[in-house]
């Protein structure tokens, strides 16, 4: 578990310490879950909560390595896109739906670690890998609705300068705009109150370990 612990400060100092990715973080962040899901294969670790977790933790940078490996091959052999405003707005999206997947993964590694330290046992039915792994298939449902609704977004704005001022596909795009300027300040807000929340829950848990 030591490894994982040393993978999970790599994802925080990422996500929630980082005000944006850069090219190291974005390499080693990689490395540590490909490193994360090879440790976590091992008979060695035990399914527990927060193993469920880091795994889907993990799983996110999926998507940064779909980025990744669509522009290096696009720079390396100069691949032409079909779409590039279309190709470029989709690979934008799937970075942020990496960065709220990981983040919200993030704070509820550190809401269990709230748990175990201060209610250890009231809290052992809460702490189970079945909700752990219902919180994470949640998560990635929501944020992929979330992604889903800003791609669409982006794909009426290129296209919106051929409709006719009174069809139904304007109507769409205004309300998919709306939705999408709602839901993109509400992730900027819920990032900072995350941010906030860790490290408060850190802390706590810091000094109470600090005092015994």
């Amino acid at each position: 578990m030591k490894d994982l612990r040393r993978y999970l400060v790599l994802k925080y100092v990422q996500y929630l310490v980082l005000s944006s990715a850069n090219a190291v973080s974005t390499c080693l962040g990689l490395l540590g879950s490909l490193y994360a899901t090879v440790t976590l294969r091992s008979a060695k670790v035990s399914s527990k909560p927060t193993a469920v977790l880091i795994s889907s933790l993990a799983k996110a940078d999926i998507l940064v390595s779909i980025s990744v490996v669509a522009e290096v091959v696009a720079w390396t052999f100069g691949v032409g896109l079909s779409s590039p405003a279309f190709t470029s707005a989709l690979l934008q999206n799937l970075l942020t739906a990496n960065t709220h997947i990981s983040c919200l993964l993030l704070s509820c590694v550190a809401f269990e670690a709230y748990l175990i330290t201060f209610f250890p046992t009231e809290s052992r039915h809460v702490r189970t890998v079945k909700n752990a792994r219902m919180t994470s298939r949640i998560i990635w449902i929501l944020v992929t609705m979330e992604c889903a609704l800003f791609q669409t977004d982006d794909l009426l704005k290129m296209s919106s300068t051929s409709a006719p001022s009174l069809s139904p596909c304007v109507l769409w795009f205004h309300f998919s705009g709306t939705a999408a300027a709602l839901l993109r300040s509400l992730s900027y807000f819920l990032g900072i109150l995350l941010r906030i929340v860790n490290v408060y829950i850190y802390y706590k848990i810091f000094f109470s370990m600090s005092n015994r």
